[in-house]
């Protein structure tokens, strides 16, 4: 099973989106599947022009020559594409979004009613699978993910895929600091690890395995507390130089 994973975190891999998306990685891995991870960041993505040739001059071709041409061709042949990233703005990362827009070549101008709804058909090579989702935000509620979760299952729908999950973390911008802090999760990682085993080998992830993934770490309290001190004690040291 191919499986294409990106990140569009701007701290790549050292960032907390990647706290989360490396063991869900290596369960689906240890699993049997074959993992192929981009970075947005490395990655040439040119902004779409709108101008529509990829439609009607050169269907399914854009004219702008990037590395679009090189992942294109790898997200058609693969069973699972992984989308990781921080909710920015709430909604996905700019460099996420930029590639997701320019990936209207993969579809054609025409219309057609996929499960009595409008949808645009896509170019041959493009193969059915899954969509899973995984992300990170700094405040402290789950539902700081809902407007992402309707972008990524419509987008999702108009690539007839299914959407098989998300690995959700709350107050996740700050993991590191509160590992250091003492705050126990390694059930969190191991939970990711297990999302993605499961997703190979069943099929599906389990809803106690993602509201693991999810639960919270630290009281509200705690939250505002901890949030509002450290960048107090920011703006401090600025001010000293």
């Amino acid at each position: 099973m191919k499986v294409v994973a990106i990140n569009s975190s701007p701290n790549m891999g050292k960032g907390s989106t990647a706290m989360i998306l490396t063991p869900f990685l290596e369960g689906m891995k240890e699993a049997g599947a074959q993992i192929e991870l981009f970075y947005t960041k490395k990655l040439d993505i040119k902004p779409c022009q709108g101008e529509f040739n990829c439609w009607l001059k050169t269907p399914g071709k854009c004219f702008q020559q990037d590395d679009m041409q090189m992942l294109l061709p790898k997200l058609g042949s693969s069973d699972i594409w992984v989308f990781a990233t921080p909710v920015h703005c709430d909604g996905v990362s700019g460099s996420m979004l930029n590639l997701w827009e320019r990936m209207i070549s993969v579809a054609k101008p025409f219309v057609e009613l996929r499960n009595g709804h409008c949808r645009h058909p896509l170019h041959e090579g493009f193969k059915q699978g899954k969509v899973v989702l995984v992300s990170t935000c700094g405040h402290f509620e789950l539902d700081n993910f809902d407007p992402m979760l309707l972008h990524i299952k419509a987008f999702t729908k108009n690539s007839n895929r299914e959407f098989a999950g998300a690995l959700l973390r709350p107050h996740g911008a700050g993991l590191r600091i509160m590992m250091k802090m003492g705050v126990q999760m390694d059930d969190i990682f191991k939970a990711a690890k297990e999302a993605g085993r499961q997703l190979i080998v069943d099929g599906r992830i389990s809803p106690n395995t993602l509201n693991a993934i999810s639960r919270e770490l630290i009281s509200l309290e705690m939250y505002l507390k901890g949030v509002n001190k450290a960048y107090q004690h920011i703006f401090n040291s600025l001010r000293e130089k």
